[in-house]
């Protein structure tokens, strides 16, 4: 895959109209103040992106920040990453199938979520089984698709406000309804992050992309900065044309999901709510796909280091593809969407289960470019000081920050999560011992 190829699958997995799906979830925990969420969001996602570009350069490697964190600071960092991530990357998925199944339902209320998420498993999956470059090539049309249905909400949003003008206050995506609170912002931003992930799953494929590591680190950077406009602009918008306000949200979190939707339909019409539900119900059913191709790719680099069981490590001669590692996260991806569909404010839980296990993860990407190019090779370069050192724990610290204003449950089962990785690593070392 090339520049071309590598920047679509990356926007596929974040999604250009990501922030649709947790646009309720946001509004309500933030208080208003969405836009300035992801513009918060954005910069502290940007030095893990510039830390991402530079690891992938010299370990080009698809087990990223399992091989990261290995060769920066030592194998048990590594597999401690690498676990952490996996929290990530089997349950990011299933947040994207269930955004497929809230879109659609939004559209067939009498059909359930559920029974579209199940479907949208069963088809994505399929596609990859059957190897990267078929994938890469849907994968191109879908994300034109969205990316031109998105814009069109737009340009009709901004018609619609000049028009009849907005429901809050023109500012109140950066300043909020009513007070104002930083520490509701960054829980928001610690949810937002969601948003944003799939930058980092570009580089799982650097063992299959064309021009080097190099192109994989370009990459990353072009589609945090796409993505980023993506959602300061269609979250300003909705916010503008939201007819519910983030109290009336935060009092009833089953109304989280859709209120994109809602806003929509109240104001542009149920035809461009149909529209876009069904660009998001498409685009996210691709996301989740990539999420669980870059799942089974972690699964696999561990797997053939011995971190996991070895048959996750092992590739289709056909393909080329770890099937099993696929099919294992397929399962998982049933199972956890499954279980969201169950609680009112199952989104929201889930959401921020995903991002304690990146956050975590990101943390040691910064610390492994510290370890990497600062203690190992000692500063070789005039910029490593700054490059190397001041970035990534910038990053780290702003990451910390982000980390701990998550979730309390998100916190907890992060931590039982970390509990079970440990118990892995001793089980399996004490038996090569």
């Amino acid at each position: 895959m090339g520049l071309t190829e590598l920047v679509f699958i990356g926007l596929v997995f974040i999604g250009p109209a990501a922030a649709v799906g947790v646009f309720g979830t946001l509004d309500a925990n933030s208080g208003g103040a969405v836009a300035l969420v992801y513009i918060v969001a954005t910069i502290v996602m940007s030095f893990t992106a510039v830390s991402y570009m530079r690891m992938s350069r010299e370990i080009p490697r698809a087990g990223t920040v399992f091989a990261y964190a290995s060769a920066g600071i030592g194998p048990r960092a590594g597999f401690t990453a690498g676990w952490m991530i996996l929290l990530d990357y089997l349950f990011i998925p299933s947040v994207a199938y269930l955004f497929t199944g809230i879109a659609l339902n939004s559209i067939f209320p009498s059909i359930s979520v559920w029974l579209f998420t199940g479907i949208a498993v069963i088809l994505t999956t399929g596609l990859n089984l059957a190897g990267v470059k078929i994938a890469s090539r849907v994968i191109t049309l879908v994300v034109v698709i969205e990316v031109l249905v998105l814009g069109l909400v737009l340009v009709l949003g901004v018609i619609y406000l000049a028009a009849n003008g907005p429901s809050r206050d023109w500012l109140s995506p950066l300043t909020g309804v009513g007070a104002f609170s930083i520490t509701a912002v960054l829980a928001a931003v610690s949810v937002a992050v969601l948003s944003y992930l799939g930058f980092d799953s570009l580089a799982t494929f650097a063992e299959e992309a064309k021009g080097g590591p190099k192109i994989v680190g370009r990459a990353t950077l072009v589609c945090l900065v796409l993505a980023g406009v993506f959602f300061v602009a269609q979250t300003w918008v909705g916010s503008l044309l939201s007819p519910v306000s983030p109290a009336e949200l935060q009092a009833n979190p089953e109304l989280e999901g859709a209120a994109y939707y809602d806003a929509v339909d109240a104001t542009l019409g149920a035809w461009v709510h149909w529209l876009l539900a069904l660009a998001k119900a498409v685009g996210a059913a691709f996301s989740a796909m990539i999420g669980q191709a870059a799942g089974s790719r972690i699964l696999m680099d561990m797997g053939r280091n011995g971190q996991v069981p070895k048959f996750l490590g092992q590739v289709s001669p056909r393909t080329g593809v770890p099937w099993k590692g696929i099919l294992v996260a397929a399962v998982g991806n049933v199972i956890v969407a499954g279980w969201a569909t169950t609680r009112a404010d199952g989104l929201d839980q889930l959401t921020s289960i995903v991002n304690v296990g990146a956050l975590s993860a990101f943390i040691f990407v910064q610390a492994s470019v510290v370890g990497y190019f600062l203690v190992k090779r000692q500063g070789s370069e005039t910029s490593s000081w700054f490059t190397h050192g001041a970035i990534p724990i910038i990053g780290a610290v702003l990451l910390a920050i982000v980390l701990v204003s998550a979730n309390p449950l998100a916190l907890i089962i992060g931590a039982m999560w970390l509990a079970i990785g440990i118990v892995v690593y001793l089980v399996r070392n004490h038996r090569r011992v």
